[in-house]
């Protein structure tokens, strides 16, 4: 089971397959599909989540 580290949406790790994955500050952040197209443009930016 895996945890949207946004929004708090849960999956099973086969449906979490098109979820976004980074690491910030040393850290691995999952993110569900709706937060992954919702904050594209900073997630291709390179952008921290606390700057969404």
């Amino acid at each position: 089971m895996r945890t949207c580290d946004l929004c708090g949406t849960q999956a099973e790790d086969a449906d979490t397959l098109s979820w976004t994955t980074s690491v910030e500050g040393g850290r691995r952040r999952t993110y569900c599909d709706s937060c992954s197209r919702e904050h594209l443009r900073a997630i291709e930016g390179k952008l921290d989540s606390e700057w969404w």
